[in-house]
């Protein structure tokens, strides 16, 4: 049984934070230069779907594949937003671990994200995400284990 951030009812629909995603003037430039898009919120079982535009000019390794770091990146991308609309977007969740398994390298184009909360606690968030490439092949899977925080807070 999840743990739950407030006994209130949900304050935005799921389609209030898809907009918000869409709308945003202050994208992260990391998010940026992963070429970062949502697709889909869904608060009930505390998952997103996003899409990333692997550029070939930015991404790339000497074997023109996406070097992973750049994966991992992305990875964390879908757990971290996965965690922000877990909270009803009241919170971050700065990550504290994360293990990624590579299943195949990345080529260069639209790759899709999935991020998902398992967990979502006072104190700890376990988080998953997966990576699949332009021919809906997995990619890369990661764990991770991040610390909710108020934006307030996280502000200061």
């Amino acid at each position: 049984m999840d743990d739950v951030a407030s006994a209130e009812p949900l304050a935005l629909t799921d389609e209030a934070i898809l907009e918000r995603f869409l709308r945003t003037k202050n994208q992260p430039t990391g998010s940026q230069t992963l070429g970062f898009r949502m697709l889909s919120v869904n608060q009930a079982t505390k998952t997103v779907e996003v899409e990333f535009d692997a550029k070939a000019e930015l991404l790339l390794n000497p074997m023109k594949q996406i070097q992973g770091g750049y994966l991992c990146a992305m990875l964390d991308e879908c757990m971290s937003v996965a965690c922000m609309v877990a909270s009803g977007m009241t919170s971050v969740a700065p990550t504290l671990e994360m293990k990624t398994s590579f299943f195949r390298p990345g080529a260069p184009g639209k790759l899709r994200g999935v991020g998902r909360v398992a967990k979502w606690g006072r104190q700890v968030a376990f988080t998953e995400g997966e990576l699949y490439g332009e021919d809906g092949k997995l990619l890369a899977k990661a764990t991770g284990t991040a610390i909710p925080t108020p934006f307030q807070t996280y502000k200061k």
